[in-house]
């Protein structure tokens, strides 16, 4: 398996390594060179001397072939995206975006096809998440793909499968980019409450346990709600106790079907002012698919979806339009003076918008226009 991916990104060419957050920039000659070099050649010396000095591994007298998966150039030059393997979550948790939760996705020839169209993107950091993306039968199968056709992988989960020895063995040797854990609360008592699942704490910490135990690439997002608020600082000083760094977020999103019963959980005096909105590389440089192969701007501009498995790759060139076109302003937004300073996209303050949600819960300017 490779130590390395050679891979375009962007306007760049880039060296990196699974699992390992280092990233080397090359010349585009260089990159070519690799790019037609014979896989039976040996490691050229200046890839030996960046591999020794940005990840201390030595590959002097390795053969290429053996060392470094080398991506080619795609025409359609998008760099990240995410996938969403299913809906399906073995936890309940009242501020879920996702709301009714389906378990329905691709069974595996379709699923092969569609990681091979997002490899053939261009994509080379490639996030895996749900609903919880390891209680999918395919999991093991897609992460294992995802890895081999040279795609830089993070998962999104609750962290309760995350011991399972399967997930644990296949993760420990094809080592992801990174695994990023939702955590709900501190104790118990407030986990298991706002997962709505008795035991799921205990599952988290054995998860995380395990994970940390084996090395792997770890980071927590905390999710403060109303269920858990007081026990915000000491969310923060579970994430100081592993050392691991973290992201906290308390805006909580109408469902993806439009239902706003999620905004209830916020807790309002933890709302976190947001910077204003500078712009997004979304659907022009990322995009997102749901477990149906259907392709859209990101997770929450879902309109005008691309049905990859029908269009292939050809069909992604469309999102780029489509995604100006989900920028302009509309609704109640139309014509307001205060437009660029806002904290939310576009797509976002749609969403709101359609859910009928209290202004104040997504514009910053909602006492000023009022």
């Amino acid at each position: 398996m490779h130590e390395l991916i050679a891979a375009p990104y962007l306007d760049h060419h880039l060296l990196v390594r699974p699992g390992n957050p280092k990233a080397a920039r090359v010349p585009a000659s260089r990159y070519d060179e690799l790019h037609s070099a014979s896989g039976t050649s040996a490691v050229p010396a200046w890839l030996a001397d960046v591999a020794r000095q940005a990840w201390k591994i030595d590959l002097s007298d390795r053969r290429l072939d053996e060392t470094v998966l080398v991506r080619s150039r795609s025409p359609y030059a998008y760099g990240r995206a995410s996938y969403e393997l299913n809906l399906g979550c073995n936890y309940d948790c009242e501020h879920c975006y996702l709301g009714l939760k389906q378990f329905a996705g691709l069974e595996w020839p379709e699923r092969e096809r569609l990681l091979h169209a997002i490899r053939d993107s261009g994509v080379l950091w490639l996030q895996l998440t749900g609903g919880e993306p390891m209680i999918d039968k395919l999991f093991p199968e897609t992460y294992r793909l995802a890895y081999e056709l040279g795609m830089m992988v993070e998962i999104l989960t609750n962290g309760s499968r995350l011991a399972a020895p399967k997930n644990l063995a296949l993760l420990t040797r094809l080592r992801p980019n990174r695994i990023t854990l939702s955590l709900y609360g501190a104790t118990a008592e407030s986990y298991d409450g706002l997962t709505r699942r008795r035991g799921a704490y205990r599952m988290f910490v054995k998860g995380l346990d395990a994970a940390h135990e084996a090395g792997l690439p770890l980071d927590l997002a905390l999710i403060i709600t109303r269920h858990n608020a007081h026990e915000a600082d000491q969310m923060r000083a579970f994430a100081g106790r592993y050392d691991l760094p973290y992201r906290e977020y308390t805006h909580m999103s109408p469902t993806i079907y439009g239902g706003a019963e999620t905004l209830a959980t916020q807790a309002p005096d933890h709302l976190a002012d947001r910077e204003p909105f500078n712009g997004c590389n979304a659907g022009h440089t990322f995009f997102h698919v749901d477990p149906h192969g259907m392709a859209t701007i990101c997770k929450v501009g879902r309109d005008e979806a691309i049905p990859i498995m029908t269009t292939g790759v050809e069909g992604l060139s469309r999102l780029g339009g489509i995604a100006d076109s989900l920028m302009l302003r509309t609704g109640g937004c139309t014509g307001c003076q205060l437009s660029g300073t806002c904290r939310v996209c576009r797509p976002l303050a749609k969403v709101y918008q359609e859910a009928k949600a209290p202004l104040d819960r997504y514009c910053q300017h909602a006492t000023t226009r009022s």
